[in-house]
């Protein structure tokens, strides 16, 4: 049985999405069971219109509720061991559920998880792991945000730490790994980015196939399984490819509303254009992983709808019931002890 505890006041519309969410999820993976927090005037109403969800739910009520707009700085001052969105997290951390998700202020989520939860042992920062849709299916990308500049060794941690994540939600024995990068040629890129392929390579770990360099068109096309860069570029990307996705399907609205026989031909593709749409709303796509931390927290996209909320919920429970947390500890264990093994004899 996993057990989920969910922030139901995140997001831009709380509980009226994340308990409809919670109950659509219930219905594809029955043994999961819900610890809830949020505001009891709130969400009791909503939560009495799914009986079934109830039984399997315990509720907690909470008094703060963090909001969108808050500073991490402020929602921690504001929100510490009392917000719905710590208290999510909080019960991760005893043990009173096997992940936490909340559609929250990202910032706030990143935070609170980083001071309650802490990072694993040799991981000096997290990485916030985002799905990405792609022509052969889906990959990862990290980081997507969490993790501003990073340097060779970090990124040599996202590989391991995102390979660890493919195996656990593809179910991919050795996913194929690629750093990001301006070219494919080794003489390219920065040289925290040259360094890390090198670190990378001469690793040699079994958990993980290195690729190489990969570009941004590479993204889309699905070249790799898990593609690595630092939090800057990956936020950007993630960003153009949301408003890119947005701008697209403005163009086709705009163009098959132009004319009758346009209007006509729309009707009768209606069903391959919503697929399209479907496809390239990335709230739908939705789930993205903090890795790094002791416990599995996962984001949902701010402006979801149920359904979407139900995926980030699915992404949580394929996390905890393949053992994320427990893969990302034994993939950096075995990294550091053939670095440490190798290590040796040349200090010495």
């Amino acid at each position: 049985m996993i057990r989920i505890s969910l922030d139901l006041m995140g997001g831009d519309f709380g509980p009226e999405v994340v308990i409809p969410g919670a109950a659509k999820a219930l219905e594809r993976h029955p043994s999961v069971s819900f610890v809830m927090f949020g505001q009891q005037e709130k969400c009791a109403p909503i939560l009495a219109q799914y009986p079934a969800l109830r039984e399997k739910s315990v509720f907690h009520h909470c008094e703060i509720a963090v909001g969108m707009d808050e500073k991490p700085s402020q929602a921690l001052r504001r929100g510490r061991y009392k917000s719905s969105m710590w208290k999510a997290i909080e019960a991760v951390k005893a043990k009173e559920a096997d992940v936490a998700v909340s559609a929250g202020n990202t910032g706030a989520l990143m935070a609170m998880s980083l001071f309650c939860l802490r990072t694993m042992a040799n991981i000096e920062r997290p990485a916030l792991a985002g799905i990405w849709p792609t022509l052969k299916g889906e990959s990862i990308v990290l980081d997507v945000g969490a993790t501003i500049g990073a340097d060779a060794q970090q990124l040599l941690d996202f590989a391991v730490m995102g390979g660890a994540m493919a195996r656990a939600l593809f179910e991919i024995e050795r996913p194929m790994v690629g750093l990001l990068n301006v070219g494919v040629e080794e003489v390219k890129g920065q040289e925290e980015v040259k360094e890390a392929g090198r670190l990378i390579r001469e690793a040699g770990l079994d958990t993980i196939n290195y690729y190489g360099f990969v570009e941004g068109d590479d993204l889309g096309r699905g070249t790799v399984d898990v593609v690595v860069t630092e939090g800057f570029t990956g936020n950007v990307a993630l960003k153009t490819a949301e408003g890119t996705a947005r701008q697209i399907a403005e163009y086709l609205r705009a163009a098959m509303s132009r004319t009758l026989l346009a209007r006509l031909g729309y009707l009768l593709a209606k069903e391959a254009f919503d697929r399209l749409r479907e496809k390239m709303d990335p709230r739908k796509v939705n789930g993205a992983v903090f890795l790094g931390l002791n416990g599995i927290v996962i984001k949902s996209h701010g402006g979801t709808d149920a359904e979407g909320f139900a995926a980030a919920i699915d992404v949580g429970y394929d996390m905890a019931r393949n053992g994320l947390t427990q893969k990302i500890e034994n993939d950096l264990k075995e990294y550091h002890a053939r670095h440490s093994s190798s290590a040796g004899p040349e200090a010495a």
